[in-house]
């Protein structure tokens, strides 16, 4: 469900899934933002019972899950409610996995490893125009024993039903709204060149790359312009909808690496990347990146069909640089001697398949120091 003020319905359809307590998964940015209590108040309004599990941290580790899982068990809820960006939405679908099936949740790493369908419903309602995650099949955490990401992929993750209300990102500090937001546009480009993309999925992925090339650097200047907001949460979502169904490139696998060397957000290093993985991979589908730079407002009819796919690196270069995030890796405190090792790593994540042009090590190592 999309569109202003949709978050009121929340107590009406927890009812619906016959719950009788919730457990509110969230992190304490959200909390402090006075968000928290738009969920709580009108459950408890309604008569239901709550509990609030707010120790959600950025890219949640493997303890926070069973963290999650455990306090679930013994707050004896029956219905998970995800409120804020990324981190507690995956942290739900992670808590949700381990309580429902036991074992550690590094057990369902990867594909289809999920045995059946939850028994417990999952309502997602993001406070960020960045992941998708509302409407993904993913979740991605943090093995700080590996200092690596994982990624659980199943359509068993899926939430059961998201209320996307752009009006809760209106307190998203600007760092927030450009980092989310560039990551969402990733989603939509990676997705748009993905070796798996197919037509329904690059309609989506075109348009959100539109929507949000069109409204983000205004959504970062001025965080109550609510038209901007109202875009980039339709245009996240349309992301996330794309990418379920053709997956994801290069970008994202060195940025899961790049996770393990450094802790920075993820938002933060896939808009770092994203410009330099676009230009290495132009030249093996060159006509939609041109498309993609169209997308973007660039003027690509008097251009080479090469030119203009090259544009569409181009055009997103200036953009991050437009919203204030860091364009080179050691602005992170990457140092030149770690990047051997992140482009060893990454070409162990599964979404280096995906990429239209097959990477070597070499090749990923070139991409780095051009970042660097």
């Amino acid at each position: 469900m999309f569109g202003n003020g949709v978050v009121q319905q929340l107590a009406a359809k927890v009812k619906e899934f016959k719950a009788s307590k919730v457990l509110v998964v969230t992190d304490q940015g959200v909390k402090q933002a006075g968000l928290l209590d738009k969920v709580t108040k009108p459950l408890e309004d309604s008569g239901l019972e709550l509990a609030v599990f707010d120790a959600v941290e950025p890219d949640p580790s493997l303890d926070t899950i069973h963290k999650g899982a455990n306090f679930f068990k013994q707050a004896g809820c029956d219905l998970i409610v995800a409120l804020g960006g990324g981190s507690p939405m995956d942290t739900a679908k992670g808590i949700r996995v381990v309580a429902d099936n036991g074992g550690h949740i590094r057990d369902y790493a990867g594909v289809n490893k999920v045995p059946g369908k939850a028994s417990v419903p999952l309502i997602t309602i993001p406070t960020t125009s960045g992941t998708g995650s509302e409407v993904t099949i993913f979740a991605v955490l943090s093995d700080w024993e590996y200092n690596m990401k994982i990624t659980v992929t199943s359509p068993y993750l899926a939430a059961d039903l998201a209320l996307v209300d752009p009006l809760l990102t209106v307190s998203a500090p600007a760092r927030i709204t450009a980092a989310s937001g560039i990551d969402a546009l990733a989603h939509a480009i990676e997705t748009y060149v993905s070796n798996i993309a197919q037509p329904p999925a690059d309609a989506l992925a075109l348009k959100a790359i539109q929507i949000i090339g069109t409204n983000l650097r205004s959504a970062v200047a001025n965080g109550s312009n609510l038209e901007a907001r109202n875009q980039m949460a339709l245009g996240s979502l349309m992301a996330g909808m794309a990418f379920n169904n053709a997956f994801l490139g290069i970008t994202h696998s060195i940025g899961a690496a790049l996770s393990g060397h450094v802790h920075v957000s993820h938002g933060i290093s896939i808009a770092l990347l994203l410009p330099y993985v676009m230009e290495y991979n132009a030249m093996a589908r060159m006509e939609k990146y041109r498309e993609i730079a169209a997308a973007l407002g660039e003027r690509v009819e008097n251009m080479t069909l090469r030119e203009g796919a090259l544009a569409a690196a181009k055009s997103v270069h200036e953009l991050v640089g437009d919203v204030g995030l860091p364009q080179h890796l050691q602005e992170l405190g990457v140092k030149e001697d770690d990047l051997p090792a992140i482009a060893k790593d990454t070409l162990s994540h599964g979404m280096v398949k995906m990429n239209p042009r097959k990477p070597t090590e070499t090749e990923i190592l070139g991409i780095l120091r051009k970042a660097f």
